[in-house]
């Protein structure tokens, strides 16, 4: 009887201890951030107007350091601009989205949020695209840096109809100003 308590005690702990082992296994991974802790993502979609060959779109590079964060945003005006350098840059904390301030030579200062897709590929950006709300503004997530750039998109016609012509207002008359009367020290407006 000693020997089969002994037992039942042995083989109880040798369960236990592959319960133990297989447990981490088991264990729910937690969600892993689309952004790395640390390197550089970039964010892009610029491409090249098929009618006079400049530029179009815009690019956010972000570099991710032990202790900063840091984001160039570069857009086109015609030419691709001088990178600038974001003032205020704040990425969840789960790394599925971001926010910085920039503040473009000549511009006023303005803040640009972006939300990663599921799988990380591509940033799309508070706001729309051509101003159709429909359609968001996306950048692709760039992993070949030597690609030619793509063909713009034209933006489609607005699909609103032009306002109709409203008939003229009918002319006002017009109204002239009376003459001011002089009053006399003393005397009040009643009296006149």
């Amino acid at each position: 009887m000693l020997l089969s308590r002994r037992a039942l005690i042995a083989s109880s702990l040798l369960l236990a201890s592959f319960a133990v082992l297989a447990a981490p296994k088991l264990a729910r991974k937690p969600a892993a951030q689309i952004l790395p802790r640390y390197g550089m993502l970039v964010f892009s979609d610029l491409c090249i107007s098929p009618e006079n060959g400049e530029f179009g779109g815009q690019r956010i590079t972000l570099q991710r350091f032990a202790e900063v964060d840091t984001v160039l945003y570069e857009y086109t005006a015609g030419g691709l601009s001088w990178p600038v350098v974001a003032s205020e840059v704040v990425i969840d904390p789960r790394g599925r989205q971001f926010y910085f301030t920039v503040q473009p030579p000549d511009e006023e200062e303005r803040t640009i949020r972006g939300t990663l897709s599921d799988d990380g590929k591509a940033l799309v950006l508070d706001g729309s695209y051509c101003n159709d709300p429909k359609v968001p503004m996306k950048l692709a997530r760039v992993t070949d840096f030597g690609r030619a750039a793509g063909t713009c998109r034209v933006c489609p016609a607005p699909k609103n109809p032009p306002p109709a012509e409203t008939e003229p207002a009918p002319p006002q008359p017009s109204v002239q100003p009376q003459p001011l009367q002089k009053i006399e020290a003393g005397r009040t407006t009643a009296s006149l």
